[in-house]
């Protein structure tokens, strides 16, 4: 995700109508809050089944990285289908939780070819604390979303992004397939705090779109702090691939078990 503006500044000097937007889109998303994340908890749980195992655990272990420090957070996690954003909030805090707490619920980034295409699903995202991506798209177009979503995380909000940058085909891992945007932003936020989570579900072998109905799911999580001493492109990579593979790490110590 190369771009021309000077990485040190991502998120740093947003345009203040770009600001007003994003504070507009907090205050409304939170307005109703009440309303649709106990709506997205009650499809995942009910509709679908799905189930967190270790939820209580996992849950514990973010509400004590929450209150540990006020520096921003990103965290990474892996990816194996379109929902895996949904699931992760859902295995780290509760609707309560989050309606308490509502800058611990994270941003992400969803592909807009599949969550921003029609008027329904735009606004969709744009309650559920997202900011679309073209992955693939212009320079400029992707510096200026990493832009919006570096200054949320400048705020005080947390951030989730999968740093592989896209479902795994192989459904695993792969420290090679690391994309340096998520470095990039870490690298230009100081004192970023990454929080690796890994979460997979029983049934599932492969990626696809949904996981299988039913399914039960178990996580873990892990703080890091990636640093690199290179510059540029090469110190986006360098931090990304830590990241990736403190994933990698977290997917042998699941099937260990």
């Amino acid at each position: 995700m190369p771009s021309t503006r000077d990485e040190t500044a991502l998120g740093a000097g947003l345009a203040r109508d770009e600001e007003a937007r994003l504070r507009r889109q907090m205050r409304i998303g939170r307005w109703l809050s009440p309303f649709w994340l106990p709506l997205a908890v009650g499809v995942l749980r009910w509709g679908f089944g799905w189930r967190i195992e270790n939820a209580a655990e996992l849950r514990d272990a973010y509400r004590q990285l929450r209150s540990e420090s006020a520096a921003p957070l990103l965290i990474c996690a892996n990816h194996l289908t379109l929902v895996d954003s949904f699931l992760v909030a859902s295995a780290l805090g509760s609707p309560g939780f989050y309606l308490r707490h509502y800058d611990a619920l994270p941003w992400n980034l969803p592909e807009t070819t599949n969550f921003a295409t029609t008027l329904w699903s735009r606004a969709g995202v744009y309650l559920m604390k997202s900011v679309p991506i073209r992955r693939g798209g212009a320079r400029a177009e992707v510096a200026a979303t990493l832009d919006r979503f570096s200054w949320l995380l400048r705020q005080g909000e947390a951030g989730l992004v999968f740093p592989e940058g896209g479902r795994s085909r192989s459904g695993r891992v792969d420290p090679e397939s690391a994309a340096y945007g998520v470095g990039r932003v870490v690298k230009a936020i100081p004192e970023c705090r990454v929080l690796c989570v890994y979460l997979r579900g029983e049934k599932q072998d492969n990626w696809s779109a949904l996981p299988a109905r039913g399914d039960r799911f178990r996580g873990a999580v892990a703080m890091i702090e990636p640093k690199s001493d290179r510059r540029g492109l090469r110190a986006s990579l360098e931090i990304s691939r830590q990241i990736v593979t403190k994933l990698a790490d977290l997917e042998r110590e699941h099937f260990d078990r």
